[in-house]
């Protein structure tokens, strides 16, 4: 369910927002920054999948050493529909939902791919960051970030109760939390939730954040 990360002592952490099979933006975003894949790392709020043809390719991520994403709720479409296949009601919802890139890639090998990249899935990340704790989950997180390991998962991948009430009370039991899943124009803050999935898939804007930069 959770992954803790301590400190980067030797280089910066980037906040990623929703990729959605935009592989060449997200290139142009880490040259943009000079990220360095030795020293550097990127924490993504997961939905690397759909909407996109270069899914697979993004997927493939989270193999990469300087790549640490959570489980959004289109890896676990993709993950239903591969699992009961073709012509079955979770298929023709993934379909709707941006799963076509399937018919490129092949269904075997996606299946292949996702079932290990899920493993390197969770639910939820902390990160330490000059002495803070930063939470990630895709979509919403407990009222209390102590209760993270018991919090509902579909809640974790799914939610958005917190933001369609702009509920600004912060999370307990953590400085920060980092969250994609809901679109925004521009990235948000709630108390210390920041929203930073702004559409790359339909805005062309990809967001990726300093972590030092969000902490101020």
């Amino acid at each position: 369910m959770l992954m803790m990360h301590e400190a980067n002592t030797r280089g910066r952490d980037f906040f990623v927002g929703d990729i959605h099979g935009q592989y060449r933006l997200l290139g142009e975003a880490l040259r943009r920054v000079a990220f360095s894949r030795t020293d550097d790392r990127l924490f993504s709020v997961g939905d690397l999948v759909d909407r996109g043809a270069d899914s697979l390719d993004c997927l493939l991520l989270v193999f990469q050493p300087w790549f640490h994403a959570v489980r959004g709720n289109h890896e676990e479409l993709a993950r239903n529909a591969l699992q009961e296949g073709e012509g079955s009601n979770a298929w023709a919802l993934w379909m709707i939902n941006g799963g076509g890139w399937v018919v490129e890639s092949g269904a075997s090998e996606a299946r292949r791919v996702l079932e290990a990249a899920l493993r390197r899935l969770p639910h939820a990340r902390e990160v330490t960051i000059d002495g803070e704790r930063v939470g990630m989950v895709h979509a919403e997180p407990p009222a209390d970030w102590s209760r993270i390991e018991e919090a509902d998962p579909e809640a974790l991948v799914w939610g958005r109760s917190r933001i369609q009430r702009g509920d600004e009370t912060p999370v307990a039991g953590i400085d920060a939390v980092v969250v994609g899943h809901t679109i925004v124009e521009r990235p948000l803050t709630l108390g210390n939730v920041h929203y930073i999935d702004t559409g790359a898939f339909c805005t062309g804007r990809l967001t990726l954040v300093d972590a030092r930069e969000l902490l101020t």
